[in-house]
């Protein structure tokens, strides 16, 4: 719409009409025909295929600007196309002060005054202020009545008026030769240092590598700084902040294909593997995400899933609010889960048969091979292609010591752990083989204070007691045929040697039997001392329970008549001392409290 007829101001057309001569007619108004070709050349511009309008700059007008915008006021007295009255008028624009003017500092030297002048201060005599405003010390004559040592006139300060970047620039009005005293002075420290230098030199000629070792160049390179970390030294001019260590790859560097794993340098992070194709356990890097997919992290975000999938179901439940809830309902679902399968799988089973194919034995037994690769070193430990073994104990497992072929503990009998080989209850004994297990000098006797680990410990009824003295008494029976019998072999053969070992066997017996025998008995003192401690103390409870009964009877009848009273009568209990129930309390509140769901409380209450 840009190429609408001109907006002519009517003071303008009268003008044009009193300079017209009487003979020529007056201005006609557009015709339709003209009107219609006007509207044609607006289609032709938008659409192309006619040149756009110029404006009086010779700027091409876009043919798409609407016409409320195109179109100039009456008042703006436009002969043509144009857009000036859309853009900043000059007579609004804002001028602001350039980047090099500020204010002067300091007085105006230039001028040299030797008489007081009016108007000008009447302690100091400049002009640029008045008394009241003076900054120099209150003088005992001033310069008003003496006219000597009139003062400067201050530089009148120009009015500045700052864009935003001028408002905001912090090295506004700087000067940069002040910084000319900054260098000059370290210029001077430097001679210095040469001099200092050229006269030790004079001095001592010998000592030139050891000063030079030690002071050196004060410039120094990050390579010479400890990498890993930050470190500022007061000799040094240099901070080292989270350099990576040089022996280590990048991670860019790790593959120069674009296309592989993406690098962002702001994070240094690579969350992709870079080398997908090769062997896991042959990569140093795999990528950061590698850590989202190892130890817990799966099972976290499985529960998490199974929150949301919970929630949608209408069970209230949150990871972090509640996670033994959550972790108890998750195994509850896939203990049913698991069940439904079978279920299903069963009932498939016993409609169509074919159970037999089911327990066939893995493929790579059927057929004997297997892609699965392990590769071994010539100890016989595994190098590559298999998980190393998880190590279930601390301690070192089948190491044999002192001629063993088992370890301690692999043998048992009467109370006593030995090593199985040769039946030696000796702990880090020599093994002697079967010659041992013949023998039986290699088990310890028990001390009175040890405890008889094993079968020994496990408690019996009194059933198996009364078993176990009569066997005890018929066993002592023979044990004193035995030594009669014996008795009259020893006396018709006191030469021989088996004799006296026989004698050894059946004392240490003897004495094994009496410890057994007293050990029992303290068991059995112990047991009844202990149902004894039993019996008083559930007697103390059922004391303590009755005494809550009647307590939580009482609270109920207080209860019952306070609901009876007026609400205006009820006294108030604000000194009430609130104290944790015990579990006595609680037990009886559960035996006396009222259950509306109980179907015989009509007939309790009457």
């Amino acid at each position: 719409m840009a190429g609408g007829s001109s907006r002519i101001p009517i003071s303008m057309l009268l003008q044009d009409k009193s300079s017209l001569p009487e003979d020529d007619e007056e201005p006609k108004k557009q015709s339709r025909e003209d009107w219609r070709k006007a509207k044609e050349l607006e289609e032709a511009r938008k659409a192309g295929t006619a040149p756009a309008a110029v404006d009086e700059e010779g700027k091409d007008i876009n043919p798409h600007i609407p016409q409320y915008i195109s179109s100039a006021p009456w008042y703006y007295n436009t002969a043509g196309p144009t857009l000036k009255h859309q853009r900043p008028q000059d007579d609004r624009k804002k001028e602001f002060s350039g980047i090099d003017e500020w204010y002067r500092r300091g007085v105006d030297t230039s001028k040299v005054v030797t008489k007081f002048r009016k108007g000008a201060c009447e302690n100091c005599g400049a002009v640029t202020h008045k008394k009241r405003d003076c900054m120099e010390r209150p003088r005992k004559v001033g310069a008003k009545y003496n006219g000597a040592k009139i003062a400067h006139d201050e530089f009148v300060q120009p009015k500045i008026t700052s864009d935003y970047d001028g408002k905001r620039d912090r090295w506004a009005g700087y000067d940069p030769a002040n910084h000319r005293e900054i260098v000059e002075e370290y210029q001077k420290i430097e001679q210095a240092k040469r001099e200092l230098r050229a006269q030790k030199l004079k001095e001592n000629p010998d000592g030139t590598d050891e000063e030079d070792g030690e002071d050196g160049d004060e410039d120094k390179y990050v390579d010479e700084v400890d990498m890993p970390g930050t470190k500022v030294d007061s000799k040094q001019r240099i901070t080292v902040r989270n350099l990576r260590i040089r022996e280590d790859t990048a991670k860019y560097l790790r593959n120069l294909d674009p296309n592989s794993a993406y690098y962002d340098p702001k994070t240094r992070s690579m969350r992709d593997n870079p080398n997908p194709n090769l062997n896991p356990e042959e990569t140093d890097f795999a990528g950061e995400n590698f850590v989202r997919y190892s130890g817990d992290i799966q099972k976290h975000a499985q529960a998490q899933l199974f929150a949301w999938e919970a929630h949608g179901k209408g069970v209230d439940v949150h990871v972090l609010a509640e996670p033994t809830k959550l972790e108890l309902l998750q195994k509850e679902y896939e203990k049913k889960k698991d069940q439904f399968k079978d279920d299903v799988k069963n009932t498939v089973l016993e409609r169509y048969g074919g159970e037999e194919h089911l327990k066939a034995p893995p493929k790579a037994l059927l057929l004997a091979q297997t892609e699965h690769y392990v590769e071994y070193n010539r100890f016989g430990k595994v190098v590559k292609g298999e998980d190393k073994p998880i190590i279930r104990s601390q301690y070192e497992e089948d190491v044999f010591t002192n001629n063993h072929t088992s370890v301690w503990g692999s043998f048992w009998k009467d109370g006593v752990w030995g090593y199985k080989c040769c039946e030696s209850f000796i702990k880090n004994s020599y093994c002697v083989g079967d010659n041992g297990k013949s023998s039986g000098l290699a088990r310890p006797p028990p001390s009175e204070t040890e405890p008889i680990a094993g079968p020994s410990r496990i408690t019996t009824s009194e059933y198996q007691k009364q078993e176990l003295s009569a066997a005890n008494q018929k066993q002592t029976q023979k044990d004193s045929g035995k030594e009669g019998k014996s008795g009259e072999s020893s006396s018709s053969s006191s030469e021989s040697s088996s004799d006296s070992e026989s004698e050894s066997e059946e004392e240490r017996k003897k004495s094994k039997k009496s410890k057994k025998k007293r050990k029992k008995e303290k068991r059995r003192q112990k047991r009844e001392e202990k149902k004894r401690q039993k019996q008083v103390e559930k007697a103390k409870v059922k004391d303590k329970l009755q005494l809550a009964l009647m307590a939580e009877e009482e609270h109920q009848k207080r209860a019952v008549e306070l609901l009876k009273m007026d609400e205006r009568k009820r006294p108030y209990n604000s000194m009430y001392e609130a104290k944790a129930p015990t579990e006595e309390q609680m037990e009886a509140y559960q035996m006396k409290r009222r259950r509306d769901e109980d179907p015989m409380l009509q007939f309790m209450e009457k």
